[in-house]
């Protein structure tokens, strides 16, 4: 089967033909359709983190497919079906995490694409429990990004306790930034979106928010605070700064969720402030299973746009480099194999 895989970090990707994969009796394989460019890809193949990801490695976590062969022990899908192959590839189920609700927390995890081989590829192995259906009518183009952008900012949403009558902000109006808007009006908050492309904020408006701002023309902090302050403040953004405004815009009391991952890997806060003011700073990584459910239920159900374009998988270098500098028409890419 033809992949694009990760020889060494830094490295450009190679598109090999590779061994297709063979699923054990509780993994099934599935014949990918889409497969979604998230940034932790980037970062996955470039090694940017303290915990580096497998080589050589086949990328992607927000894989749609067909699965064509299912293990002896798999019961929740068959043969047939259209799953979605998640960041959160295995997790072991027994663990205080797990049975609490908070798999993702699991320290046993294993991440696609990451930990183990990807969705960038004609076929990938998923663990039968942990590939989600995706319902009819939902396009398996708009289903790559919600597997993971799409899941990643309703968690987030849910974790910033947004609800009516309260001001969220969310930083960063990109692939995550762009579903974390519209999650918040589904919440029923009053959406600021704060990008330094003007671009990424008509689409913030046209999406619901009320209020955008440019940090490159305008004093976030001091517009915010004008308002009173946010109640939370969502930082989708890969920079460091963007995390310490979403700091500065709350209102006493507010809650403040770390969703991107900048390559840079601290910030500077005020223990002072956060202490007199009763602010809360949450991080939120992706979702469960059943957060992925109900993102796919809502766009299902027509409460959410997925701004993407397609590519495919052969164009993987070059849309690194334009995610990198932000050149893509969309906020979010897809490789579409069917194309191919």
């Amino acid at each position: 089967m033809k992949a694009a895989v990760a020889y060494e970090y830094g490295g450009p990707l190679s598109i090999d033909e590779v061994e297709k994969p063979d699923p054990g009796h509780d993994e099934v394989s599935i014949q990918i359709e889409t497969a979604g460019l998230c940034h932790t890809d980037i970062h996955a193949v470039h090694g940017d983190w303290p915990a580096k990801p497998k080589m050589p490695l086949i990328p992607g976590h927000e894989g749609v497919g067909i699965v064509e062969r299912a293990g002896s022990s798999v019961t929740n899908v068959k043969e047939g079906d259209r799953v979605a192959l998640p960041w959160l590839a295995y997790a072991c189920g027994s663990c205080e995490h797990c049975i609490s609700g908070r798999e993702t927390l699991c320290l046993q995890q294993e991440n696609a694409g990451y930990t183990i081989d990807g969705s960038y590829a004609e076929y990938a192995r998923g663990f039968g429990k942990y590939v989600n259906k995706v319902p009819d009518g939902v396009d398996p183009i708009d289903a790559a990004p919600l597997t993971c952008a799409g899941v990643t900012t309703y968690k987030a949403v849910k974790e910033s306790e947004a609800r009516s009558s309260e001001l969220v902000v969310v930083f960063g109006i990109g692939g995550l930034g762009h579903l974390a808007v519209q999650y918040a009006r589904i919440a029923g908050a009053t959406v600021a979106a704060v990008d330094l492309v003007d671009k990424k904020l008509e689409l913030a408006k046209e999406l619901g928010a009320t209020y955008t701002f440019n940090p490159k023309h305008d004093d976030v902090v001091e517009e915010l605070q004008k308002m009173g302050g946010a109640h939370a403040a969502i930082s989708t953004a890969v920079s460091p700064k963007a995390f310490e405004q979403a700091y500065q815009s709350l209102r006493r009391g507010g809650r403040l969720v770390f969703v991107g991952l900048p390559a840079e890997n601290h910030i500077q806060l005020p223990i002072f402030e956060t202490v007199l003011q009763g602010l809360t700073i949450k991080g939120s990584i992706v979702g469960t299973r059943r957060d992925l459910d109900e993102v796919f239920q809502l766009h299902a159900d027509g409460h959410t746009t997925v701004l993407r374009e397609t590519r495919t998988l052969d164009t993987v270098n070059e849309s690194f480099d334009d995610v990198m500098h932000s050149r893509m028409e969309k906020p979010r890419i897809v490789f579409d194999f069917r194309s191919n």
